[in-house]
């Protein structure tokens, strides 16, 4: 059977992965906090609420595929913030969001076979951010269809998350997709569950608090991303 489409994750699959220092990105991220200047201004206390938000708001992911966003966090931190003064946490994150040298021949390859490429990720950032990863490191005009979870109700590993990434390269049906991805159980049990294919990336020390309930056992492992078009042909002849 044809393949029709490759879909991928993002941070860990497509950036490598970091160890992230957490209570540097909370202080980061506290920096956007609205707040009237006074004697008892305590910025660590803000960035250990938004701490605790954090592993909240991953967990409604985690155990409900429910997504959420940056205000969410905020709201959950119970915090009022500017998003205009995010600028801090950007600049934080951004050193680990340098798209992996072998993303272009692979989705080339891929393209040059037919083959449609999108991506799904798991994601607090407007598309804007994520978009703008893509155009800076030059392979934006090779996607043809992204969905980022923070403008859709589920995350993975809901069904219906891989199915609004179908959706957006214009596939329709899943036992023609492959999902690649760096989780073995948002990623792989994910997409077995929707349907999909699913090629691991094992190359992520995944926390323990973001190990869902099940794990997947993949179709295929690449240790690199230019192995995907080899496996997805294999997967085509199988």
């Amino acid at each position: 059977m044809d393949i029709e489409a490759v879909i991928f994750d993002w941070g860990g699959t497509l950036t490598a992965w970091h160890d992230i220092d957490f209570h540097a990105e909370s202080l980061a991220l506290a920096e956007a906090v609205r707040r009237t200047p006074s004697a008892d201004h305590d910025p660590g206390q803000y960035a250990a609420r938004l701490h605790r938000a954090g592993a909240t708001v991953w967990g409604w992911s985690r155990d409900h595929q429910r997504s959420a966003t940056i205000d969410d966090l905020f709201t959950e931190a119970g915090l009022d913030h500017d998003p205009d003064l995010l600028t801090a946490y950007y600049e934080f994150w951004e050193p680990h969001t340098l798209t992996d040298p072998q993303v272009a021949s692979t989705w080339s390859t891929l393209r040059e076979r037919g083959i449609k490429v999108g991506v799904l990720s798991n994601t607090l950032w407007p598309r804007a951010w994520h978009e703008g990863f893509f155009r800076r490191d030059g392979v934006l005009d090779l996607l043809d269809g992204d969905v980022y979870t923070s403008e859709i109700p589920w995350t993975k590993p809901s069904a219906r998350a891989f199915e609004a990434a179908m959706a957006a390269v214009g596939a329709t049906d899943p036992a023609r997709c492959v999902y690649v991805g760096d989780r073995l159980f948002d990623d792989v049990w994910g997409a077995h569950n929707a349907g999909l294919r699913a090629i691991h990336i094992p190359h992520s020390a995944i926390p323990p608090e973001q190990v869902g309930h099940t794990e997947g056992e993949p179709d295929a492992v690449a240790h690199e991303l230019r192995e995907i078009p080899g496996i997805v042909a294999g997967l085509c002849s199988a």
